[in-house]
């Protein structure tokens, strides 16, 4: 498999955006027409013929997308296509497609050169914003944008796979939805020199299985195509010039893998107990109605965290309730009687919406975000109650408020709920007669106060993501404090056995849906502080409810009784890693 020089290994550090290991020849994605844009200005008389070769590209983008999206939900699935329905209306979009017919005519420019213009001032517009989401959609009209200029060159939009190895690996300065639409059965594996987890391409990798790397930067240079490459998706590490040993031991680890995930996934049917007896639960965090297959394939559970933001995030407007009771019947129409946690509305902090209005604050986290705000916009949070309560009839419904501190904010938001239910059943819907009630447990002064809190909450749930950056004071997203940011930080983790503690007193349950329950190294610790569930991202559940099978529960509580006692995050990793 490629040629060895004699170079040294080199290993490299990019984002491992979905998990696995891979080795094989990388193959530099060549796309047709990357040549060089000609600007050129045009004749006044050839105006009119300029804009309808460019509507005709439009017309041919549009066909090719339709091809694409059909492929993608053949062959990878329906909400994985459902990438291509914002590449469609980018080109019903006025105020692109528009705007790009206006320079062609107002500037004399090539349809090119105004195509070009246009989606890279879109594509940094987008990039720019504070939101993950948004910014994603920076990629797509780069993606919508390249294959119109494809079109207007006479391009076909295809990518050369001739003289791929039966192992490649994939390799790019940056993945496009399309580039993925129809890989060949070869492909291994994905490195590229931009992107996130959060990409579009990360998220079709991770439901394909196929191991990525993203974010390697200038690095990628050194990745030559007559010679092997090992990538790593769980460690975000790429090897370059690795010995033929090496390539040979990742291979062979690799179907090793495969075999042990097709296993663990059909063990993961099953409930998952510890060995003394004492069933925990393992659910699935969702963060959209695309995450629904992968979680029951997984064998969620059930759903600990249902992020509805995406509802918010997708939208120009503010979701009407039945555009939200539609998505909400569907999550609990495929869990049946398996519960499903949705967590109310959570904006602010990082979560910007372009027409909610929210006001600037100097420190967006600690402002008018989550709970807070949707107690002062009662008509956006009622509209969401409404769909909820609807859709309660479908399946196992449980409501978490998010981001909740006091008691009033608790029952401030329960005395909504009860009045939404009131005003449907004098309406004649159908509801479920019982739905519990809950908050999730995310900032000191709830954990502190977790006792108080129990006293009128069907159950909690602790986000760790937040729970962590506020207790250390540590920004998730700053590199330069990431090295403080640690769930597994005794303060952090003794914040979570006290609210285990309180839940158990009160007789609620209590569960975990912070990155941190995803962690299989944590998985003993965890159900030793107390969670009865661990709510994660699907790929992790196999894992995680298979440490739970490997797990004594008294054992556990013993371990957790020392780890708490211990004074920094090191030592706890240093004592997981001895036992």
């Amino acid at each position: 498999m490629g040629q060895h020089n004699n170079a040294a290994p080199e290993t490299f550090q990019g984002i491992g955006v979905s998990p696995g290991i891979a080795a094989g020849v990388p193959k530099w994605l060549r796309k047709e027409a990357a040549a060089v844009i000609e600007r050129r200005e045009i004749d006044s008389s050839e105006v009119a013929a300029e804009v309808n070769r460019f509507q005709a590209a439009v017309a041919e983008t549009k066909r090719q997308i339709e091809q694409v999206r059909a492929s993608v939900e053949r062959d990878i699935g329906e909400e994985e296509a459902k990438v291509f329905d914002a590449h469609l209306s980018f080109l019903a979009d006025p105020a692109y497609v528009g705007e790009i017919e206006r320079k062609i005519q107002s500037e004399r420019l090539n349809a090119e050169a105004a195509c070009q213009d246009v989606t890279d001032q879109t594509r940094e517009m987008l990039a720019s914003l504070p939101n993950e989401y948004l910014q994603a959609r920076a990629d797509d009209i780069r993606d919508v944008g390249q294959r119109l200029v494809q079109c207007l060159m006479g391009g076909t939009g295809q990518t050369d796979v001739s003289g791929w190895d039966t192992h490649t690996i994939l390799v790019a300065d940056e993945l496009m939805p399309s580039d993925l639409s129809a890989l060949p059965k070869n492909v291994v594996g994905l490195i590229t020199a931009k992107g996130s987890k959060t990409a579009h391409t990360a998220i079709m990798a991770r439901t394909l299985g196929l191991p990525a790397v993203y974010g390697l930067g200038d690095a990628i240079h050194e990745i030559s195509e007559d010679e092997a490459v090992i990538l790593n998706g769980d460690a975000g590490t790429v090897v370059v010039h690795p010995m033929e040993e090496d390539v040979q031991a990742a291979m062979e680890a690799a179907a090793r893998r495969g075999e042990e995930l097709r296993r663990a996934r059909e063990a993961a049917q099953q409930p998952a107990e510890t060995t003394d007896g004492v069933r925990i639960d393992v659910f699935a965090n969702i963060g959209g109605l695309q995450d629904l297959d992968a979680a029951l394939a997984n064998g969620a559970d059930g759903v600990g965290l249902f992020r509805t933001e995406f509802l918010y995030l997708e939208n120009d407007h503010w979701p009407t309730e039945e555009e939200q009771y539609e998505v909400y019947r569907k999550a609990l129409e495929a869990f049946g009687t398996r519960p499903v946690v949705i967590r109310t509305l959570d904006i602010g902090g990082d979560k910007a919406l372009p027409y909610a209005a929210l006001p600037s604050e100097e420190n967006p986290f600690l402002g008018l975000r989550a709970i807070r705000y949707c107690l002062q916009q009662v008509d956006v949070f009622r509209t969401q109650l409404r769909a909820l309560l609807r859709a309660s009839a479908h399946g196992t419904l449980w409501i978490m408020f998010p981001m909740v501190e006091t008691l009033d904010e608790l029952r401030a938001a329960r005395k909504h709920l009860e009045e939404c239910r009131q005003q449907l059943a004098n309406e004649g819907y159908a509801m479920a007669e019982h739905i519990p009630v809950g908050i999730m447990v995310e900032t000191p002064a709830a954990a502190v106060t977790a006792d108080i809190l129990a006293k009128e909450a069907d159950f909690f749930s602790i986000g760790t993501n937040d729970l962590t950056q506020y207790t250390l004071a540590a920004d998730r997203g700053n590199a330069d404090v990431a090295n403080l940011y640690q769930p597994s930080h005794p303060a952090v983790l003794r914040l979570i056995h006290q609210t285990c503690k309180a839940a158990q007193a009160a007789g609620i349950p209590v569960g975990m849906c912070g990155e941190f329950a995803g962690d299989p190294e944590f998985t003993e610790l965890l159900v030793g502080l107390g969670l009865q569930e661990l709510s994660m991202s699907a790929s992790f559940i196999p894992s995680v409810k298979g440490k739970v099978k490997a797990t004594e529960r008294a054992a556990a509580a013993r371990l957790a009784d020392e780890v708490v006692k211990l004074s920094s995050p090191e030592e706890v990793r240093a004592y997981l890693q001895q036992r």
